[in-house]
């Protein structure tokens, strides 16, 4: 038995003058154990000790700046991960997995987890289920998490070494773009719960990430799961819908956060997984501050509307093990999941907001009594929560301010270089409106916000 202690005491003495040898410490540990155990203790105590392994086999100390942004864009899944998910196929079934028996069986499940995450049924992870999921949902779960991490990285709130757990990890779409997302010399401690079936795909898709991104998988449930360390970041992708109380489970995970640390919860976009999403978040609002996107602007406010709210970025292209799946089913385009449209939700427990900036009662309308302003010109502060919805016609965004009862939709009936910021700004943007028509809108039971080429629109921020 290695005296880690001594291993952990050299290591925190030597990082101060020479980068660490295995080789060098084994000379200074009792009964001179072999190198590789030692490096195997360093590599287990990197997190900790603030250790990068290079190359060579030396450990230095990891860069303290925050990781930085990455400018992440992704076109497509990078083909090491598509590759090791038609390996697990060809493995199972042969090089024609996608014809034939084999092909019908996945193109089913495909349906069934289509209609299961509609219809908000429980899914029961098989082997079968797990590769199917892998297929349809990998690439655009791996694309999601990366946009949701900018929201950290603008503030430098993501650190370079950092320890992440990943409640029902799944297959490992989150997990990867996490990996891809952080620069090389990031230094992880990533731990993953996973109980089903999929917790053998996400560790044959883990064995293609760095030596610095060292990984654990749990196979258990959450429930059962001991909160023994905490976390920087925690991530809840995908996974609340699934879950017998999932505000729980969220609470518990808040208790687990570093004081400095991040709950970061996703969602598919669908009307009962993202309001789903928002219902948990609401809940746990006295044990945390929403940092993003979903701003509180007026203080002791809390919304109660429907909640429905969520982002879409650039597609990603269906990688080749979906486009076989595909093609092979004569329903073109059926298995093919190239939209990548996510809800999502960053908590924290340091008080700490994406943007610093609150609503002022001498200034801005407050949506919770927008019925007292239909047919005024007001002026409001509100975050902005969609990308255009109007399939033709005038641009309509869902707005909120974090009091809101009904919708609320800003809705453009002609731009101006006075309003044009509401078009370009981002989703989470906080804006200024001014002197915009407040109406309310019978058939949708909402409130619109007429901006017209009177009204103002301003990022501030």
């Amino acid at each position: 038995m290695i005296d880690r202690e001594a291993v952990r005491s050299n290591a925190k003495y030597l990082r101060q003058v020479r980068p660490i040898d295995p080789d060098e410490i084994s000379e200074y540990i009792e009964g001179t154990p072999h190198p590789a155990v030692v490096r195997r203790v360093l590599r287990e105590e990197a997190y900790d000790l603030g250790l990068f392994e290079r190359d060579d086999g030396t450990f230095v100390p990891v860069t303290e700046s925050p990781a930085p942004d990455p400018g992440w864009r992704p076109e497509s899944l990078p083909d090491r991960y598509a590759n090791r998910v038609e390996d697990l196929l060809v493995e199972r079934d042969g090089v024609n997995w996608h014809r034939g028996e084999s092909g019908e069986r996945l193109r089913e499940v495909i349906r069934r987890l289509k209609a299961d995450y509609y219809h908000q049924n429980p899914v029961e992870y098989d082997r079968e289920v797990a590769l199917g999921y892998a297929i349809y949902h990998l690439p655009d779960y791996y694309a999601a998490v990366g946009y949701t991490l900018d929201d950290l990285v603008e503030r430098s709130l993501l650190p370079r070494r950092l320890r992440v757990l990943d409640i029902g990890a799944g297959v490992g779409g989150p997990a990867l773009g996490l990996h891809d997302y952080l620069p090389d010399d990031a230094v992880v401690d990533y731990h993953a719960v996973e109980p089903s079936a999929a917790a053998d795909v996400l560790d044959s898709l883990l064995d293609e990430t760095r030596r610095n991104f060292r990984t654990t998988i749990h196979r258990e449930r959450i429930e059962d799961f001991g909160f023994e360390d905490t976390y920087d970041l925690i991530l809840c992708a995908n996974v609340l819908s699934e879950l017998d109380d999932p505000v729980a489970v969220v609470e518990d995970g808040l208790d687990a956060l570093a004081s400095d640390g991040t709950l970061l919860a996703l969602a598919p976009a669908d009307l009962e997984t993202s309001t789903g999403l928002r219902s948990v978040e609401r809940a746990v609002t006295d044990r945390a501050t929403v940092y993003a996107p979903t701003l509180r602007l007026w203080p002791g406010m809390e919304p109660s509307d429907r909640g429905w709210s969520f982002d879409e970025r650039p597609q990603i292209a269906a990688p080749a093990v979906q486009r076989r799946l595909d093609d092979a089913g004569g329903e073109p385009g059926t298995f093919r999941n190239e939209r990548v449209k996510f809800s999502h939700v960053h908590l924290r427990t340091d008080g700490t907001r994406r943007v610093d900036v609150r609503a002022d009662p001498s200034r801005h309308a407050r949506m919770a009594d927008m019925e007292n302003h239909v047919t005024d010109r007001i002026d409001l502060l509100a975050v902005k929560l969609s990308r255009n919805l109007a399939e033709g016609g005038n641009p309509l965004y869902k707005i909120g301010d974090g009091s809101e009862r009904l919708e609320h939709y800003a809705v453009v009936t002609r731009e101006s270089g006075l309003n044009r910021e509401l078009g370009e700004a981002d989703y989470g943007a906080v804006l200024q409106f001014e002197n915009v028509l407040a109406l309310w809108n019978d058939d949708e039971g909402a409130y619109n916000l007429v901006v017209d080429a009177e009204a103002v629109v301003d990022i501030v921020g």
